[in-house]
């Protein structure tokens, strides 16, 4: 079976990889607009779904981090059209990137074979600036352009269920789509594990082990939230088998000079600078010129798939006025990129599996930057070595490590997806987790950003 479930995963993935990438490639040859005219009037509907909205008497604030707010059942969705399957949807308290209490969504759904005492929570890359695409929104009937890509990870489910596992599926984001924002991304996940596990519907309990999964973007929430769950959530942390991930976003900073000028990951960065900006309520406008002020418009509510080959060429430089074409010359700007370095996060005490490719010339980034090096044509390989070297010296040994030279971002996906679950069988299994410590090549450096008044 498990044999089976990992070829089926491989596929699944390659498929949703492949959908998202057409998909992008029709939206580039549509004229440039603002991203909220992509929005279907289901979406617009949606995020009126008072679900999502926490209307309680009593303050938010009173809750503990995890507490069940609201629970509904409904049936699992896939492009709006509903299947047998059902979901348990749950919204639930969390906080935001600055700590502040909110209202978090995740949904579970329930494996034929399964007895509760295991779950992976899979988490989405929807990657977007849209609270319309988020997989709540997507399971429960919405239909975006966005939200294709939460739709299209449906197939990646099937593997999991058929393993016997539960499956709980955050919206990593939050309800404000705050792409990028790491640490929110990592509450958001320890939280949804937390009111999954207590509330009566979903099956599971505070026995039930868990195991966390995810690339690219599911990358950043399942890597944070490994991070900080010794500490922000240790009723989770000590139930954690592992965590299963690929294609990591480790110091956005750098990735930001690696994408620069690419063909088709460029329109990636000034996406992630909105998310920060949107985290943490810094305000770029100062900085920015008329044609970056444009670009920020058109992704503001954009999803990756907007970005995504529709600005080719694109670099920080056009964006922002001269003074400012140094990005340290921005003090917002390297306040933001310094919270969000795994680098200075805290380190996991769960096994990990990392997967990185280091094709990027592959998708358009040739960059070969001294201090970066090459990635994966969006994440930069030296960054999630030196991370995981990080963590050998500061004695978590139980992380395997592969790196896939000749595998560009969408190519390394799919040898991660079987080996990932695989990995992760093996752990829940209680196998002891292998290491790579000793065997991984030299990395970058990942020291905070300075800030400079040099443009």
């Amino acid at each position: 079976m498990h044999r089976i479930a990992m070829g089926k995963l491989a596929t699944a993935l390659a498929t949703t990889l492949a959908v998202t990438a057409v998909t992008a490639s029709t939206a580039a040859a549509a004229p440039a607009g603002p991203a909220a005219t992509t929005a279907s009037p289901t979406a617009a509907a949606a995020a009126d779904d008072p679900f999502y909205t926490y209307d309680g008497s009593t303050p938010l604030s009173s809750y503990a981090p995890g507490t069940v707010l609201k629970t509904r059942t409904l049936q699992y969705h896939v492009v709006g059209i509903p299947t047998p399957v059902k979901a348990i949807q749950l919204l639930f308290r969390t906080v935001d990137a600055q700590g502040r209490p909110s209202a978090g969504v995740t949904s579970v759904v329930r494996s034929l074979t399964g007895d509760g005492s295991r779950a992976v929570s899979y988490q989405s890359f929807y990657d977007s600036l849209n609270p319309a695409d988020s997989p709540s929104r997507a399971i429960a009937g919405d239909v975006s352009l966005g939200g294709l890509i939460a739709n299209g990870e449906s197939l990646l489910l099937v593997p999991l269920l058929l393993s016997g596992y539960d499956v709980i599926i955050p919206d990593t984001e939050g309800q404000s789509a705050d792409f990028a924002a790491g640490p929110e991304y990592g509450t958001t996940t320890l939280d949804s594990i937390r009111a999954a596990s207590r509330s009566p519907e979903t099956g599971l309990n505070s026995a039930t082990r868990i195991g966390l999964a995810g690339y690219s973007g599911g990358a950043i929430a399942t890597h944070w939230a490994a991070a900080l769950a010794p500490g922000y959530a240790p009723d989770v942390d000590r139930r954690l088998v592992g965590y299963a991930e690929g294609g990591l976003l480790v110091a956005p900073a750098h990735n930001l000079k690696y994408v620069s000028g690419s063909t088709i990951w460029a329109g990636v960065a000034p996406m992630a600078v909105l998310g920060a900006a949107r985290s943490y309520d810094i305000d770029f406008a100062p900085y920015l010129n008329s044609y970056g002020a444009q670009v920020f418009k058109e992704l503001e509510r954009g999803s990756i798939i907007n970005a995504l080959g529709q600005y080719p060429g694109l670099t920080w430089k056009k964006m922002v006025k001269p003074q400012y074409a140094n990005p340290n010359s921005v003090p917002a700007f390297v306040e933001a990129v310094n919270k969000l370095n795994l680098g200075s996060a805290p380190t996991p005490s769960a096994p990990g599996f990392i997967v990185q490719g280091g094709g990027g010339v592959l998708e358009g980034t040739f960059s070969n930057l001294p201090g970066i090096g090459r990635g994966d044509g969006v994440m930069v390989a030296g960054d999630v070595r030196a991370l995981a070297r990080q963590y050998c010296d500061k004695g978590n040994t139980s992380l395997k490590y592969t790196q896939y030279d000749l595998l560009s971002h969408v190519g390394a996906a799919v040898p991660w997806a079987p080996s990932a679950l695989g990995w992760l069988n093996d752990r829940f299994a209680g196998k002891a987790a292998p290491s790579d410590c000793g065997r991984i090549p030299a990395g970058n450096s990942l020291a905070p950003e300075v800030a400079t008044t040099a443009p």
